[in-house]
């Protein structure tokens, strides 16, 4: 290069700040040039200019270049990096708070200081737990933050649970994830990091979840899963504490029918206020629980004395026969009961809630609007009624429910001229089951429509055999309260008649009073509908229940029973053989057929006769029987 002009050596770019520097007398600088033409694989210079001066005169230049191209090539892309990084804290989802090897913050992404409330510029130089309080969300004290513990224990640390932040604009938020220290290529610790999250929303739907889980979406009252956990809860104390512990099970009579009248809406607006009346008859330490529709819980967790149980429990009975109002409407309610005490009768918790369900059915038994205590006769029956419960369940599905016939005679000339279809039950041993233990269980449970079809199908069936043969036999059903709640009993019976062939004529249902005061009106025209059939309709134990002339006026009967209780007693009762008496005359003035149940001896015969009492039936004259003897019977 000597002896050449720089204009001629230099690039482009170092000859014109070279130049410049000269012609403005410029004595010294430094500067970074990228060269448009690389050479020899220098992008990057820096360039030293030092101008030598005499006399005010410059005399010579020291020019200085330094390849800088690697340094300068590193140096961006730390940048690079260094941009990555800063754009990714800022947009990912989590707060991100860094501090020194002192626990002083040095930076802050947007969530971060969202959460704590602070700008990431004023928290700078601030300590962490200035910053960032953490308080325990239950106890309300004060939590050591992670980064601190991070810092001084040289580990990752995950954030305590239950950890709550305030912010200082007062919000406050649950938060949680994890802290670390942050080394150098050494291995040195420089500082650490702390990346957390709101957790608040998670959290309260958990708590709600929790809370749907265990209560009751209609009164918001624990569920039978909750009350399961403190009744087991109650025990244990009770056990270990020398204390006992009552359960009370409420149930609302005749719910259903209720419900079925005024509708599902309705119906839920009484049962919250069933809910309202129960829970003011409790304190703190009482859990009240709605376990099914109309099903509710009392666990009494400590019970001084049977008088405390006994005084909550009339209180239940007398409170709910208070009317309800709804809808500018008045309803009233009663309930039945059932008590189980531990340790007295129970030790678990399924056994207390299965002895409080029998002693509760023996409150409806004994007449409903009352209270029970277990006892260990009352466990005895109940297993008896979940026994016959299954037989009666699987004798309706495998169609091996039995009907019996009982004849009804002419009494004056002995001749038979119907039967009475009476259901039959076998236990597992082949022996009948009376009828008074699974009819009422079938009305219960509901198996009665089931119980009733199949009868009145076999009935129809037999009758329809017997007048193939020449018999013209009629057979009288006996239907059930709440198979009268079926708006489909009509066409039932009508698919059935239809199906066996039968004549209608031949065909008679028998109804208690009982059965015909549900609802006048709809009773009236399932009756009218059935009678269009041209069925008879007989009023089964005339004379035991609400006996009316107004629906002997204004229903279709045909035929007037007179129950068993007054035919055996009229020979000794004065009383008995009045109301037999004014039956048959009543019978005989209304146009109605009259017929005598349980004639048992020659003299109640010949006084029915004497009476004017046409047809009978009883042990004097034949017992029920199965098909197959009736059969011979006739013939």
């Amino acid at each position: 290069m000597l002896g050449c002009f720089a204009k001629d050596i230099l690039p482009k770019e170092l000859y014109e700040a070279f130049h410049r520097c000269l012609t403005k007398g410029i004595e010294h600088e430094v500067f970074n040039i990228q060269l448009s033409n690389p050479r020899n694989k220098i992008e990057y210079v820096r360039a030293q200019i030092k101008l030598r001066v005499k006399e005010q005169e410059v005399v010579g230049v020291i020019f200085t270049l330094s390849d800088i191209t690697s340094i300068t090539h590193t140096k961006k892309l730390l940048s690079n990096e260094s941009e990555r990084l800063r754009v990714m804290l800022n947009s990912i989802g989590d707060a991100v708070i860094a501090t020194d090897n002192n626990a002083i913050i040095n930076y802050m992404n947007p969530i971060a200081e969202r959460l704590t409330g602070w700008h990431g510029e004023e928290a700078k130089g601030r300590h962490i737990e200035e910053v960032m309080k953490l308080v325990d969300a239950t106890s309300n004290k004060t939590l050591v933050n992670p980064i601190s513990v991070a810092l001084k224990e040289q580990r990752i640390v995950a954030m305590a649970l239950n950890s709550q932040l305030t912010g200082l604009d007062g919000r406050v938020y649950r938060v949680e994830d994890s802290a670390a220290p942050i080394r150098d290529v050494e291995g040195n610790i420089i500082g650490g990091i702390i990346v957390f999250h709101d957790v608040s929303e998670s959290i309260a739907m958990a708590v709600k979840m929790s809370h749907l889980a265990n209560h009751d979406l209609l009164t918001d009252l624990p569920n039978r899963v909750l009350l399961h956990d403190r009744v087991t809860h109650a025990c244990k104390v009770a056990s270990s504490m020398n204390k006992n512990v009552a359960l009370m099970l409420i149930d609302i009579d005749h719910f259903k029918y209720l419900n079925d009248t005024l509708g599902h809406h309705q119906g839920d607006l009484i049962i919250k206020d069933v809910a309202k009346r129960l829970e003011s008859l409790i304190d703190l330490n009482t859990t009240l629980a709605r376990i099914g529709g109309d099903e509710f819980v009392i666990l009494l967790p400590d019970v001084k004395s049977a008088s405390v149980v006994d005084a909550i429990a009339s209180d239940i009975i007398n409170t709910m026969n208070e009317p309800f109002r709804i809808d500018s409407q008045e309803y009233t309610l009663s309930v039945s009961v059932g008590v189980s005490v531990n340790p007295a009768d129970s030790t678990q918790a399924e056994e207390m809630m299965t002895h409080a369900d029998a002693a509760m059915y023996r409150a409806k038994e004994q007449g409903r609007n009352r209270f029970c205590y277990y006892s260990d006769d009352l466990e005895y029956q109940f297993k008896q009624r979940q026994s016959v419960e299954k037989l009666l369940r699987n004798a309706i599905e495998q169609d091996k429910i039995e009907v019996f016939y009982q004849p009804k005679l002419e009494l004056a000339t002995r001749k038979i001229m119907g039967v009475e279809a009476l259901v039959r039950l076998r236990d597992n041993d082949n022996k009948l089951i009376s009828p008074l233990d699974f009819i009422p269980l079938a009305e219960e449970t509901g198996l009665i429509h089931a119980l009733g079809k199949s009868v009145l199908k076999q009935s129809c069936k037999a009758a329809k055999e017997w007048a193939d043969k020449g018999h013209k036999i009629k057979v009288a059903v006996n239907i059930a309260a709440k198979q009268f709640t079926d708006g489909n009993f009509c066409n039932l019976v009508a698919d059935t008649i239809e199906q066996a062939g039968l004549a209608s004529e031949l065909l008679e249902l028998e109804v208690t009073e009982s059965a015909l005061m549900h609802d006048f009106d709809e009773i009236k025209v399932m009756l009218n509908k059935l009678a269009d059939l041209g069925l008879t309709i007989a009023i089964d134990d005339f004379g035991t229940g609400y006996s009316s002339l107004s629906y002997l006026k204004l229903f279709p009967v045909d035929v007037l029973k007179i129950d068993q209780s007054f035919v055996r007693d009229m020979l000794n009762d004065t009383q008995s053989m009045d109301i037999v008496r004014t039956i048959t005359s009543l019978a005989h003035t209304l146009n109605l057929q009259i017929v005598a149940e349980g004639i048992e001896e020659k003299q109640h015969l010949n006084s029915l006769i004497d009476l004017g009492c046409e047809f009978g039936q009883g042990y004097y004259f034949h017992k029920p029987m199965p098909k197959e003897e009736f059969d011979k019977l006739l013939g």
